[in-house]
């Protein structure tokens, strides 16, 4: 039986004889289902009509897909000395793909931001001798292909590997995770729970990006306080080029001062 994935956000559901009648995450306001209704394909479709994309972003690896499908999100590769982890998916995994990343030590584990970036999890965790997805719990209910290989998680911070640090920020979704590597001047790899904008001199948070829904003053504070205790001079978005290499804790205070400040105004009519 084929495993559907949705064309919208790109999740991977549990197998089955034909698609679901609908995908939860889409059906969500965070996300949406297009006009033209839900669309499903299959990995070995995907294999069929894009390509795997690498290429390095800042100090990282990337991995993303063309031509763009679903969000257009990419994974990172962050390499350790303790191991190498696989931050966020991307729904499109191939031979070659997998090649790579063994020529460069393999995988010790995965983690993922929030739901809008599972994709496929179960079949990269199996293509790497199923390395543990790490998640957390507060997300659990939109995990929609259960496997072994997810670790759930609690708590505001897991340390996965010797300086790599997952940390709750909540927001966009209340088990929203940003990962924390210390070495160098420090890493927050953020996924779009702050997303770098284009000016790569701020970040946004919003609490649906499609619907152009913001958070509010308290779940940005929220997020501010979370990831106060890490020291970090990078950050990395979810997308292509969406990178700040220098100046990131800066660059956050101010994005967030802005972000509390517009949300609070009662005159900015």
């Amino acid at each position: 039986m084929p495993a559907f994935i949705c064309t919208t956000c790109g999740t991977q559901h549990a197998m089955a004889d034909a698609p679901p009648a609908s995908c939860a995450i889409c059906a969500d306001e965070r996300q949406y289902v297009p006009p033209s209704g839900q669309g499903w394909t299959t990995l070995e479709r995907l294999r069929g009509s894009h390509m795997a994309t690498i290429r390095r972003e800042g100090a990282l690896l990337g991995i993303g897909t063309a031509p763009g499908f679903a969000i257009g999100q990419r994974a990172l590769l962050l390499r350790t000395p303790a191991g190498n982890v696989l931050w966020d998916c991307v729904s499109l995994i191939d031979d070659a793909t997998v090649e790579i990343i063994n020529a460069l030590g393999g995988l010790a584990a995965i983690a993922i931001s929030h739901p809008h970036y599972y994709t496929t999890q179960v079949e990269w965790s199996r293509a790497f001798g199923s390395v543990p997805v790490h998640l957390h719990a507060a997300d659990r209910q939109w995990i929609m292909r259960p496997d072994p290989c997810i670790a759930l998680w609690e708590g505001d911070a897991k340390p996965l590997l010797p300086g790599v640090t997952l940390v709750r920020a909540g927001g966009h979704y209340p088990g929203g995770t940003v990962l924390h590597s210390a070495e160098g001047g420090g890493a927050l790899l953020t996924g779009d729970l702050l997303q770098v904008v284009a000016d790569r001199a701020h970040v946004a948070f919003m609490w649906s990006y499609p619907n152009f829904i913001p958070l509010g003053a308290a779940a940005v504070r929220g997020i501010a306080e979370r990831i106060a205790p890490y020291r970090y001079d990078a950050i990395y978005g979810a997308f292509w080029d969406r990178v700040i290499l220098s100046g990131a804790e800066d660059a956050v205070a101010h994005s967030v001062a802005r972000h509390i400040d517009w949300v609070s105004r009662t005159d900015a009519g």
